[in-house]
């Protein structure tokens, strides 16, 4: 299938397998916005006037719906060729929007709530329709008519909630707009006489998709890195900050380990290897959309205890210290899950062990708290090393 200037728009065994640099330049501005939204739960969780957790919730919508931005993309360019012209004007479009969204992200809901919106609505639907205009329908006529179905139905909650003026009307429209968004993405966009069908549902490139879903991970662990520096960078270098920076560093080392043991690194394998590529490599987005939504959270608890390392810890502080290392946890479960069909203990245990912390940290002071959520982290990376020594390389065998 080609474009008119005998570009292909489907992928072929031909097409290059990892990712374009394109593609890469496009992941700097998530990059850019995580940190947006890192910064805005930093200012949530140590101001006093804050409402830590309508922030919490605030941040999330806004990086539910980044994150939709970058999934659609993604999974795009692993079923259409990402070198053909059509493909490369819709990642910069994406760009361009993207980065106009992270810009807003700490006043998004404030002052810059109408730009996000509108920003996001119109690249949602803007590049469906550019897509199916100038690839004439190709390569699948009714996909465009599916997705922009979906994207229409929630493009009214985004933009009156970015032009009313209350923030819990806003919030509450914003809800609706995410649920109707990933009701879409999770279904394969079911419309009316059409049904539904997943992108790439005929091909997918699994190895291309796999390292996006890698590389992404890897940038959100980057923004922890981020976060890191600049915490203890802007520190007075004391033993106990320097106690916690050292602390930070190792712990997102862990989390490196627990991702990429074993079943982060053979996700090509796993689509490979599925019965229904297109909805394993769904179930990976949800799965990766829980583990760096852990990390950026992780990453705020880290600096949290880096600059406050012995003072008091409020108790909302441990939604971060301990809930963004079970989030991660969650998502690798499921990861683990998808493409063994199986969950290690260790992952269970370190559930299990977080979940015992709670009734415990709010005793201690949050560099304590952060050594032992580092130990449970430890805990379960050393599991996972003792079943690599006893057992020979597993070979996916995912649940779908």
């Amino acid at each position: 299938m080609r474009d008119e200037r005998g570009m292909r728009l489907l992928r072929d065994d031909a097409t290059r397998q990892r990712a374009t640099f394109l593609e890469l330049f496009l992941d700097l501005v998530f990059v850019f916005a995580l940190t947006r939204i890192s910064a805005r739960l930093i200012v949530d969780f140590t101001e006093d006037h804050r409402d830590v957790y309508a922030g919490i919730g605030q941040a999330l919508l806004l990086f539910l719906a980044l994150w939709a931005v970058w999934s659609v993309t993604v999974w795009s360019t692993s079923w259409l060729d990402p070198d053909a012209r059509i493909v490369q004007t819709v990642i910069i479009m994406t760009l361009v929007g993207a980065m106009t969204m992270a810009v807003a992200v700490p006043h998004a809901f404030g002052a810059r709530a109408s730009l996000f919106a509108i920003t996001l609505v119109t690249l949602q639907i803007g590049r469906v329709v550019y897509f199916r205009i100038a690839g004439h329908g190709r390569p699948d006529p009714e996909q465009p008519i599916r997705i922009l179905f979906w994207f229409v139905l929630s493009a009214p909650f985004w933009v009156v909630g970015g032009l009313v003026n209350d923030g819990t009307v806003r919030g509450a429209l914003w809800t609706l707009a995410v649920l109707i968004d990933y009701t879409g993405l999770f279904r394969g966009w079911p419309t009316p006489r059409l049904g539904a069908r997943r992108l790439g549902v005929e091909t997918i490139a699994a190895e291309h998709l796999a390292e996006r879903y890698q590389q992404f991970l890897l940038i959100a662990l980057g923004e922890a890195i981020f976060v890191i520096g600049l915490a203890f960078s802007g520190s007075q270098f004391d033993p106990d900050q320097t106690a916690g920076f050292v602390l930070a560093l190792v712990s997102t080392v862990l989390l490196w380990r627990i991702y990429f043991h074993l079943a982060g690194g053979v996700l090509d394998g796993a689509l490979d290897r599925s019965r229904d590529a297109a909805r394993l490599a769904t179930y990976m987005a949800f799965a990766h959309m829980v583990m760096i939504a852990g990390i950026v959270l992780t990453g705020v608890g880290f600096e949290l205890f880096i600059t406050e390392p012995l003072g008091h810890l409020p108790a909302s502080w441990l939604t971060a210290i301990l809930g963004g290392p079970a989030l991660f946890l969650i998502g690798r479960t499921a990861l683990e899950y998808q493409v063994f069909a199986r969950v290690s203990r260790s992952r269970v245990g370190g559930l299990l062990a977080l979940a015992l912390l709670v009734p415990v940290t709010p005793h201690v002071d949050p560099l304590t708290a952060g050594a032992a959520v580092a130990l449970v982290l430890l805990g379960v990376a050393g599991a996972d090393t003792r079943r690599a020594r006893r057992h020979p390389p597993e070979t996916p065998s995912p649940a779908f």
